[in-house]
């Protein structure tokens, strides 16, 4: 569709989203990864619709409250690593242009002005879980988990992780959560204040309207202050270290290391 003349909000079906499913129900928005056949994970289009959703929430003054949740039995499991191997590895120009693109869904999900809930409906992996973290709030199917790989599949979680691990569950517990590359089982993600919430599948969609009605019946103007407020220390680690990684994290691309890892990792799913 072509750009619009000024701020406004559009219909979901106006925006022909194919990788994400955008739904606004006043006071709520819902935007669903939708990727099942790959544990919704994200290439350059499913980023791109993100962040258009993201702006027309933020355009719309009926939405009140956002919730970020997954198609099937995952939440997200971070990049496709099969669209790395097609198009990133050996590129680092054209990796540089794909991390803008994850910069970018990230950064308009943070500024949305209004709360934002994940729903984490299963496993949040890699940048799965930064998405996850880059939301206000999160409630947690209690027999999923957390995890993160990078370093075992080429890649450093500099889209969030080692930005804000820190300030979430402090600095041993992020360390061991990015070096050991270990499962966080739900219950334990929620003991260390990775997420607010973990509660069993039944109970999961209550506890989510319960706090969006709880949510939307707070002051829009100064929810929206407080949430500038309270991301402070978020962007300040996010902009003194974001763009230093889109450009190390391209150069990687040239490397072996990088390039082993994840044709590695695509050699061993195909066993």
């Amino acid at each position: 569709m072509p750009e619009p003349t000024h701020p406004r909000p559009v219909e979901p079906s106006e925006l022909g989203f194919e990788t994400v499913v955008y739904e606004k129900e006043p006071p709520r928005a819902t935007i669903r990864l939708n990727r099942p056949e790959v544990l919704n994970a994200f290439d350059f289009q499913m980023l791109r619709e993100l962040a258009r959703a993201c702006e027309d929430v933020s355009w719309d003054d009926e939405i009140r409250v956002a919730v970020l949740t997954g198609t099937g039995r995952a939440f997200c499991v971070g990049a496709d690593l099969r669209s790395w191997d097609a198009d990133y590895l050996g590129r680092p120009g054209e990796y540089w242009k794909w991390f803008g693109a994850f910069k970018d869904a990230h950064d308009r999900l943070r500024e949305i002005g209004k709360p934002t809930i994940a729903r984490i409906n299963g496993i949040a992996v890699g940048g799965g879980n930064e998405l996850q973290m880059a939301c206000d709030l999160a409630l947690m199917v209690d027999t999923a988990f957390i995890r993160h790989v990078g370093l075992e599949h080429g890649s450093v979680p500099a889209g969030g992780a080692t930005q804000w691990l820190q300030l979430m569950v402090g600095d041993r517990r992020a360390r061991e959560i990015v070096f050991l590359c270990e499962e966080i089982p739900a219950e334990q993600a929620a003991e260390w204040g990775l997420v607010n919430r973990a509660v069993p599948e039944g109970e999961l969609d209550a506890l989510v309207d319960e706090w969006v009605e709880k949510l939307t019946a707070k002051l829009p103007l100064t929810t929206r202050y407080a949430k500038q407020q309270l991301n402070v220390w978020r962007d300040l680690a996010w902009h003194q270290t974001v763009g230093h990684a889109r450009d190390w994290l391209s150069l990687s691309m040239l490397g072996n290391e990088a390039q082993d890892a994840v044709r590695g990792f695509l050699a061993r799913g195909k066993e």
